[in-house]
């Protein structure tokens, strides 16, 4: 076979036997699960439904999300979970299952996905069916004509052909390659098709997408609001507890100076010198501070250059690629600049890294996105639910629209990445 064809030759075959096991899915899972369902939907007036719609909905649920992830693998499609979060504070016992199952009746997802099971044990089914019949197909008509299917004696038709005789068999071998060639060339699309219907019933509709959209801006508001106010608190600390120490203490070497200064001049001496000392330290101080609240070669010469010489204070050799069109706006760089500054030091800190690599680009598609990735051949194990720092990125971006995901899986590599919706403020001179 020529090395053109066996790309072809193999997406179909595996499109296939995706569409095979998408058809025991549908009329096995999905079918069953549906009938289920709805028998204890019913059930809710005899009292029974209360015990039995919690678990049925999970497995219902569960399926859906296993389908999703399917479609996401398979085909790119990416349907996101409409799910309304259950309440907390669900009380245990009787009164709970009470509870969760009308939360639950009230969601539009649950009988959205009810909906699914029976579209996807019929239409489902049908679709996933077509991705794998050409090839079955067109299999049994090259079957017939080599004789071993049927025997050459009448009483079976294959399409349109009745088997009664060499002829007929040869004409099934050649509908048999007619088939597969269809197969071949287009068994792909019913998958697509069979994951774009799912995606239909599945995805949130536009008011649980805006449903959505609030609740997520309200927890962004009070991440950002708490962030300000412990940042807020660092800043009030570093001053207490370092310059404003150093100050407080130059000053009483001052005064101690003024009184030694015609007694003992040598010793006046020594605390000037070390007067001087200690405002050196508490210049240095406040130097650091205000770089951290926002570094001047980040309000100078844009996100770029600041990443470039954070990469080089790095205890880590850390390639950097960037390449963007010109300056962002201020709070976009500042998320930006402080989000690769605590994964560089991450890096540095707990991967055991030898090599880090820094890019970041711009993208001008679906209105302009920042997007930021660290890699480091590290041994891996980062996840955003240990530790506060990457939760913290994660509030961070999440002010802004932006998103943070993690690949880190044991022994490395890791993969952090970083998109922020943006558009160019100043275009680069």
């Amino acid at each position: 076979m020529s090395t053109r064809w066996r790309p072809l030759v193999r997406d179909s075959l595996l499109a296939g036997a995706r569409g095979l096991a998408l058809c025991l899915l549908s009329i096995g899972a999905s079918l069953a699960l549906f009938v289920l369902s709805v028998l204890s939907m019913l059930l809710i007036l005899l009292g029974v439904g209360v015990f039995t719609t919690p678990l049925v909905m999970t497995w219902v649920r569960m399926h859906a999300n296993q389908r999703r992830l399917l479609a996401a693998q398979w085909s790119g499609v990416s349907i996101p979970p409409p799910y309304r979060p259950l309440p907390r504070d669900l009380r245990p016992g009787v009164t709970g299952m009470v509870e969760r199952t009308t939360v639950l009746i009230k969601d539009p997802a649950t009988w959205r996905d009810i909906l699914w099971l029976l579209v996807d044990a019929i239409a489902g089914f049908v679709t996933a069916l077509l991705a794998l019949a050409p090839l079955v197909y067109g299999l049994e008509g090259l079957l017939i004509m080599a004789g071993l299917w049927v025997p050459l004696s009448g009483g079976y038709w294959y399409a349109v052909v009745p088997v009664d005789g060499f002829g007929s068999a040869l004409l099934c071998g050649l509908f048999g390659v007619l088939f597969l060639s269809l197969g071949l060339a287009a068994n792909r699309y019913p998958l697509q098709a069979h994951f774009l219907m799912a995606k239909s019933l599945l995805a949130p509709t536009r008011g649980a997408q805006l449903s959505q959209r609030v609740e997520q801006l309200y927890e962004t508001r009070h991440d950002a609001v708490d962030s300000s106010a412990a940042e807020l608190r660092r800043i009030e600390r570093d001053l207490h507890d370092g310059a404003q120490a150093r100050l407080v203490a130059m000053g009483m070497s001052l005064g101690t100076v003024e009184s030694l200064i015609e007694k003992d001049p040598a010793k006046a001496k020594e605390v000037l010198a070390h007067a001087r000392s200690a405002s050196a330290e508490a210049l240095t101080e406040l130097r650091d501070l205000v770089r951290g609240i926002h570094p001047p070669v980040l309000a100078e010469r844009g996100l770029g250059d600041a990443t470039r010489a954070l990469a080089l204070r790095m205890q880590v050799p850390v390639e950097v690629d960037v390449e963007l069109p010109g300056r962002f706006e201020e709070p976009v760089e500042s998320a930006a600049y402080f989000s690769v500054s605590e994964v560089l030091t991450n890096a540095a800190k707990h991967s055991d890294a030898t090599q880090v690599w820094l890019d970041i680009h711009y993208s001008k598609a679906a209105g302009g996105m920042l997007r930021i990735a660290v890699t480091d051949n590290g041994n891996g194990g980062a996840s955003l639910h240990k530790g506060s720092g990457m939760r913290g990125i994660e509030r961070r971006l999440g002010a802004l629209d932006g998103v943070l995901a993690v690949s880190s899986p044991s022994g490395g590599p890791t993969l952090v990445t970083m998109e922020i919706p943006c558009e160019v403020s100043r275009a680069r001179g």
